[in-house]
């Protein structure tokens, strides 16, 4: 189907979302938006986006319904629970209609919610993503899709326009892709704060630090962009860090009904959570600079009888 006649819902327009809705109208998509506060998707209104007073009010006519919802149990809710119209939005969408879950939500979530959709032939893809909102803003998103293989080849034309797409399998192997992600990306986010605020002690400069790394084997991401804003103390959110804590608490859980048990994860979900509980919510995931500083200054612990 081309571009123009496809219909898109998007739930969500919150840091992401609005990006992505954005990127959807300007590749020549149909789009209708939902948001809980209505106000915040107003500028969407310049890009031909319609606004809807409701999630079952955007679906209604929806050939792709979009989720971007903060966890789990909101998706749930808002898909599957009366909305202010009194309908259910998930009910709402027609048969050969598909709903793209690009929210990170357990996995488990996902391979009830595909079973509830295909007893009525609408199709279902879990489909988070990475890249936060640089990604999101220049659609070059990881694209992390669990789903049959012909309902995403389907999609492609949608997923170009925000970024890359890669199909990991049946329904649920995205939500498992993006734990695993979230794994990486939480231990790097770790390290690299750990090692800039090292350098900085010993008396280096940690924004020159920083530049002679980046090229060599510890280049990443990660120390591009959250490294830059640990160097500059800029942790207004651009991925707040009590998602990261949401989804690598959501790996735990499963790491421990697969028989694992993750060190690595075990510590980066205490710094994280001791970060929270320090700095409190309302920061980037890049503020577990904080929690590295302070727990750097706590008394050192001499580990081995001859140290």
């Amino acid at each position: 189907m081309p571009a123009p006649d496809r219909r898109i819902a998007l739930l969500g327009t919150g840091i992401m979302g609005g990006h992505m809705a954005r990127r959807l109208a300007q590749a020549g998509f149909s789009v209708a938006v939902w948001n809980r506060t209505l106000a915040k998707a107003e500028k969407l209104r310049e890009f031909g986006i319609r606004l809807t007073a409701s999630p079952s009010a955007a679906c209604a006519d929806a050939d792709v319904a979009i989720v971007m919802l903060s966890n789990g149990p909101v998706v749930e809710a808002v898909l599957f629970s009366e909305d202010a119209s009194g309908r259910k939005p998930a009910e709402m969408l027609a048969p050969s209609a598909v709903l793209v879950v690009m929210s990170s939500i357990p996995v488990e979530y996902c391979q009830a919610q595909a079973e509830r959709l295909a007893s009525r032939g609408v199709g279902y893809v879990d489909a988070p993503v990475s890249g936060g909102e640089p990604g999101a803003r220049d659609g070059t998103l990881a694209i992390l899709a669990g789903g049959e293989s012909d309902v995403i080849a389907g999609l492609a034309d949608v997923f170009a326009a925000l970024g890359r797409a890669t199909r990991l399998g049946p329904a649920g192997t995205g939500q498992l892709t993006k734990l695993a992600n979230q794994i990486i990306v939480g231990g790097t986010m770790i390290a690299v704060a750990e090692a800039l605020h090292f350098a900085t002690c010993g008396g280096a400069d940690p924004a020159a630090v920083r530049s002679a790394l980046m090229g060599g084997f510890a280049e990443s991401k990660i120390l591009a962009i959250h490294g830059e804003r640990m160097v500059e103390r800029n942790f207004v959110p651009g991925g707040p860090a009590e998602y990261q804590l949401k989804d690598i608490r959501t790996a735990q859980a499963l790491a421990g009904k697969l028989g694992l048990h993750l060190t690595l994860l075990d510590s980066m979900i205490g710094i994280f959570s001791d970060m929270i509980a320090n700095e409190g919510t309302g920061l980037d995931v890049a503020g577990v600079m904080l929690e590295v500083e302070r727990r750097a200054r706590a008394p050192h612990v001499k580990l081995g009888k001859d140290m």
